[in-house]
């Protein structure tokens, strides 16, 4: 069953069974959001992005992971459970699922939806009250590149940092290089925050942001763009472990912000 929230022209449609994922984002009527099963925005926990050869280490422990995107695994394994619904407003939704096989550590994650008129605010906690283990979470929205009423394509502007090198694997190689131009499927940092616009001229501006230093741009696809705030660069179980800990939760935020032109 799906969960829809309203909140004046904006409307959020949320898929707790399949993956707890954004089925749909319609701001006046006029959808943002590609469709499609594999689409809308899904939700990346406990990894993001590409781990190398879906192994990673945990002190003198290594683990397998499914590689769901050969030779690596991709995205996470919540976007494929069953999601349960802790809270349903008219404007706020709250669900919940557990971690674990294939991955290997328990732990909770909770994930909040927050809808106003001119804004989505989403936030990831994961938990644990067992053994610590090495996380991250984002968000992997397909935003429309047209919005289909007869404008133009949209237009990205970011002022990242740096750019991830990307390696023959798909992988960063560790080396910070100046951004490149598109198009990318490419990893930034940003160490002020995300901060994303995509302008569809003469009809949207969207806002993309977040306390999180990671983004991650996709915009091969022909008919969408990807603009994917995260806590850690792809491979980041290996590189830049972040621990998780009975006492220290890992919580990310993301607010999308938008107004007509």
């Amino acid at each position: 069953m799906q969960t829809r929230l309203t909140a004046g022209d904006a409307e959020l449609t949320i898929s707790p069974e399949h993956g707890c994922r954004i089925e749909s984002l319609r701001i006046g009527g006029t959808e943002v959001l590609r469709q499609g099963e594999r689409f809308g925005s899904f939700p990346m926990v406990p990894w993001c992005g590409r781990t190398e050869n879906g192994r990673f280490r945990d002190g003198a422990t290594t683990h397998q992971l499914p590689v769901n995107a050969p030779p690596h695994a991709i995205h996470g394994t919540v976007r494929d459970l069953a999601w349960n619904t802790a809270r349903v407003s008219g404007t706020e939704a709250v669900f919940t699922c557990e971690l674990g096989d294939p991955w290997p550590y328990k732990g909770t994650v909770t994930q909040v939806f927050e809808l106003a008129e001119d804004s989505l605010t989403l936030r990831f906690g994961v938990e644990t009250y067992d053994a610590s283990f090495p996380a991250q979470a984002g968000w992997h929205p397909w935003f429309l590149r047209n919005l289909g009423n007869g404008g133009r394509d949209v237009e990205l502007d970011f002022a990242p940092g740096w750019q991830e090198e990307r390696g023959g694997n798909h992988l960063p190689t560790g080396r910070r290089i100046d951004p490149l131009p598109g198009p990318w499927d490419d990893c930034f940092g940003m160490p002020g925050g995300v901060d994303v616009t995509l302008t569809w001229p003469e009809e949207l501006e969207l806002k993309v942001g977040s306390r999180a230093e990671w983004v991650v741009i996709y915009d091969e696809p022909a008919e969408a763009v990807c603009v994917e705030p995260q806590s850690g660069p792809p491979n980041g179980l290996n590189t830049h472990p972040r621990y998780v800990t009975p006492i220290d939760p890992l919580e990310v935020e993301s607010v999308w912000s938008w107004r007509r032109l």
